[in-house]
This record gives C-alpha cells, sequence and structure tokens, in this order.
C-alpha cells in the first residue's frame, strides 16, 4: 500500500502518468474520469497531403501539440503518439487477425481473447527485439520492468497458464 501524503485527495502518493492521444473529441472526460489529478494529457493532431488517396504513402506537413492538462507549454515536446503507434505496427504485422484485409478474423470473441492473449504474454515475456545500432538483442519487456529475472521460453508461459 502507498504512504499517505499531506495534500492528497485520496491520502496516497500516486505516480502521475503521461497520456498522449489524437484529436478524438471524448478522450478529455474519458481521461479525466479514468486518471483524474494524476495524469499529464495532451493531443497531437497531424496534418498530412495526400490523405485522401486509397493505399496511398501520405506525407505529414505539420502537427498541432495541445496540453489539455497537467502540461505545460515547456513540456509540449513531450506529446508523441510514435511509440504506441509502433506498437499497433508490430500487432499488426505478427498477429494476423489484425492486418487489413485478410482471412485471419475470428468467428468467436473467446477465440480472438485467447489469441491475443498468448500474444501479448509472449511478447512481453519472451520476444526479444534487436537495437538498431549493433545488433544485439534486447532483454523482453517484462525483464525491463523488473517483473522477472529471467528470460522466459514459450514452455514456460504454457506452464504459468496452466
Amino acid at each position: 500500500m502507498p504512504e499517505p501524503v499531506e495534500g492528497d485527495p485520496l491520502g496516497y502518493s500516486l505516480k502521475i502518468t503521461q497520456l498522449s492521444t489524437d484529436g478524438f473529441a471524448a478522450y478529455p472526460e474519458a481521461v479525466d474520469l479514468a486518471f483524474g489529478p494524476y495524469v499529464k494529457f495532451g493531443t497531437i493532431i497531424k496534418e498530412y497531403r495526400n490523405a485522401n488517396l486509397p493505399y496511398e504513402l501520405s506525407d505529414m506537413v505539420g502537427t498541432k501539440r495541445t496540453g489539455i492538462f497537467g502540461i505545460g507549454e515547456r513540456e509540449l515536446n513531450t506529446i508523441c503518439t510514435s511509440h504506441v503507434e509502433r506498437h499497433n505496427l508490430t500487432i499488426r504485422t505478427l498477429l494476423k487477425r489484425f492486418t487489413r484485409l485478410s482471412l485471419g478474423f475470428s468467428k468467436k470473441l473467446a477465440n480472438l481473447q485467447a489469441a491475443v492473449s498468448i500474444f501479448m504474454a509472449y511478447y512481453n515475456w519472451c520476444w526479444r527485439t534487436r537495437e538498431p545500432q549493433g545488433g544485439r538483442y534486447r532483454l523482453p519487456a517484462a525483464m525491463l520492468a523488473g517483473v522477472t529475472d529471467r528470460l522466459w521460453s514459450f514452455d514456460d508461459l504454457y506452464e504459468a497458464a496452466a
């Protein structure tokens, strides 16, 4: 249990999270309801040229960053969605159920949930990516977060789930 802190409305010291999204109008209220005063929230709206042409690469010509709450003028450059966009691309590339115009969909929601759960567990506990420079392998996310101190195999995941 976190230690009580004076002036904290809940009586506990909680970490402040930064959250960046696109300009969808429903996000500010949802973020406020979910995080309250424990979030720095900003939006980034990207402007593209040739965005209406299907299957054509669009050129990004500008961005507009806006701090919604908790982000000052000096922190506007920290508003970024690139990490989550890269993660979504990895999921779409490696989990064919999320690839556009494919037949890899699930007919049952339970099958989709199982496939995503297996993929996310493997990705976070076993998957090792290569560093851009040098080509050395990085540690899995669970090891970097300190959740485990060893590299897991798929057999380890299976044993943990059983």
